[in-house]
């Protein structure tokens, strides 16, 4: 009983403190991972690597450029689905710029969950969505992307158990083993929603199972979201000694959840030394280069348009108060005569 007292005694010291801890943890994991990072290509020189930039052909450039555009619209489908699921209808357009400023912040800032929901709480919030339901959808945008990271991981494993042995030293039939429980969380997940169990509980917030037809839909954009961010890499690797789209895959969706995890800012560090690590047997100026592709395309210049979209709906927001606040200023002033 002691020993309890003493650690809630404890947490209640560390408790104001609590809201610095993510941001830390951050911080400290970009240090460490870009102390390792710079060991791996502390060989290689700014020379090498602009050479490998100058050495991607035009074509490949503009298959990742579609790449690109493909996962963004594909990230404006997971807004969507909560949607539908929600029974809201919101359009197009509107759905696709949000979603696009929600990653390209939120994937430059880090702590995704809580800088994405920022955004929609903002942006939704102004078509009227109470913010239980905002709460919903910022869930249930985590959950499609947990059921494609699961489903698009454990396919990978079983048609190339080969990709675990890049991170461990583990035979083949360990790697199928993990595939399949990885794909059986994810029929749970289905089945969920087939057999109508109840909803999930999460530090007292409920989360009730999409009807069939939306975990469809989850189960389809999920993995082609991942799939098209990969293709970005893929595309601009060499191809000598490139294992394949598959192997690439397995650590693209491998290196993004130790980024995600590790909430350092835009997984700076953290993505490319995984990455690396990973396909050491390839030339490493090679496979900077197209990890530099990949953050440019990817994250830095949707950040920038990002950024831009942001001042520009705050200013259209800020004109539009101003209007409502001078309209009643004006039946006041009439009822009061």
């Amino acid at each position: 009983m002691r020993i309890v007292s003493e650690a809630r005694a404890l947490f209640e010291r560390i408790r104001p403190y609590r809201h610095y801890f993510w941001p830390v943890f951050g911080i400290l994991a970009v240090i460490f991972c870009g102390w390792l990072l710079y060991k791996e290509i502390s060989n290689l020189t700014f020379e090498s690597v602009l050479q490998s930039l100058e050495a991607i052909p035009l074509k490949r450039w503009i298959l990742a450029i579609v790449a690109t555009m493909f996962a963004y619209v594909a990230l404006a489908e997971y807004d969507r689905i909560a949607l539908i699921h929600l029974g809201r209808k919101i359009s197009w357009p509107f759905v696709m710029v949000t979603s696009f400023t929600t990653y390209a912040l939120a994937h430059n800032v880090g702590a995704s969950l809580f800088s994405g929901a920022l955004i929609r709480f903002r942006a939704y919030g102004s078509r009227g969505l109470p913010p239980a339901e905002i709460g919903v959808l910022v869930a249930l945008t985590s959950v499609t992307f947990l059921v494609g990271a699961l489903s698009l991981g454990g396919l990978v494993m079983l048609f190339a158990p080969s990709v675990l042995q890049r991170f461990f030293d583990l035979p083949d039939w360990a790697a199928v083993l993990i595939g399949l429980g990885l794909l059986s969380l994810v029929g749970f997940y289905a089945l969920g929603s087939l057999l109508r169990f109840k909803p999930l509980t999460i530090a007292g917030f409920h989360l009730y199972y999409p009807r069939p037809a939306v975990v469809l839909r989850q189960l389809i954009v999920g993995p082609i979201e991942l799939a098209a961010a990969g293709a970005i890499i893929y595309f601009c690797l060499p191809v000598e000694g490139n294992p394949g789209f598959l192997t690439i895959l397995g650590v693209f969706v491998a290196s993004f959840a130790v980024a995600i995890v590790s909430h350092a800012p835009g997984g700076l560090g953290v993505f490319e030394f995984v990455f690396l690590s990973a396909l050491s047997d390839m030339d490493p100026a090679g496979v900077l280069a197209a990890l530099i592709v990949f953050r440019v395309l990817y994250l830095l210049l949707p950040f920038a348009l990002g950024l831009i979209i942001v001042l520009f709906f705050e200013r259209s927001e800020f004109k539009r108060a101003r209007r409502e606040r001078i309209g009643g200023a004006k039946q006041q002033d009439a009822s009061g005569e």
